[in-house]
């Protein structure tokens, strides 16, 4: 059987998110500059948003450049906010084609002129779109993004707009990058590193992790079926005991 066939599709996680890892290492096993994995790493974008949407997950957040990534060589860094700009470019009409709504989040004006213009435009020409909602993480920092909700929720406080019995996890989570985002029930890393890597560190609480060695380049559709049937197959237990989940389902 299809590793497709065997999903229940009836317990899908409504949020999936990815750490796209790997690039580098693939154009390196096969001598090439570094650029060359990143571009290598676009089609498995196209084929992981195309097999989500197919499925019905709700949210895919994808984990495209991280604040730390700007220390990376200028060269790699232009030559990736270029192939970003094309990217979004060149799919924004698939996107709409596909009624898949585009986001992002993170430290969006450190992105260069030309790549914020692109990104802006494509998420208002996909604003109204509803079978599901792609999340582009860019300049993306969760520690970031924790230390600016606590400033605001302090700023708030010291206002007098909120009182201390008010600072709880729900007021956090309205000031976070993610406030109209559900928590992903999964996240995936590829390239076989076993690292978070600053990235939706408050949201993952209870995510259910999956690691696979399979660098990002060759991650294809067959692989982020696997990673959801591995999910489906775990025991979502949020603190409880195994016997407490069982009776709550009889």
């Amino acid at each position: 059987m299809d590793i497709k066939e065997k999903i229940d599709i009836s317990n899908l996680p409504k949020h999936i998110a990815i750490i796209m890892d790997g690039n580098g290492r693939w154009a390196k096993q096969k001598s090439k500059l570094r650029v060359f994995g990143h571009k290598g790493g676009v089609q498995s974008v196209n084929d992981t948003v195309e097999a989500a949407a197919e499925l019905g997950i709700k949210f895919l957040t994808l984990y495209a450049f991280s604040t730390e990534n700007w220390s990376r060589p200028k060269k790699e860094v232009n030559a990736l906010m270029n192939l970003l700009v094309n990217t979004i470019e060149a799919e924004t009409k698939t996107l709409i084609k596909n009624d898949i709504k585009l986001i992002s989040i993170g430290e969006i004006d450190e992105l260069p002129r030309n790549c914020k213009n692109k990104l802006k435009k494509a998420i208002k020409l996909t604003e109204n779109n509803k079978r599901m909602t792609l999340i582009l993480a860019l300049s993306y920092s969760s520690r970031n993004e924790i230390i600016s909700s606590i400033k605001n929720i302090a700023t708030a406080y010291k206002n007098n707009d909120i009182v201390l019995n008010e600072i709880n996890e729900n007021l956090l989570n309205k000031t976070l990058n993610t406030k109209n985002i559900p928590d992903p029930e999964l996240l995936i890393r590829t390239s076989g590193e076993y690292r978070i890597s600053n990235f939706l560190l408050w949201q993952i609480a209870y995510s259910e992790l999956y690691f696979t060695d399979v660098l990002w380049p060759d991650f294809k559709k067959n692989h982020f079926y696997n990673a959801i049937f591995e999910y489906q197959n775990r025991e979502r237990r949020f603190g409880k005991t195994s016997e407490q989940i069982l009776n709550q389902h009889e």
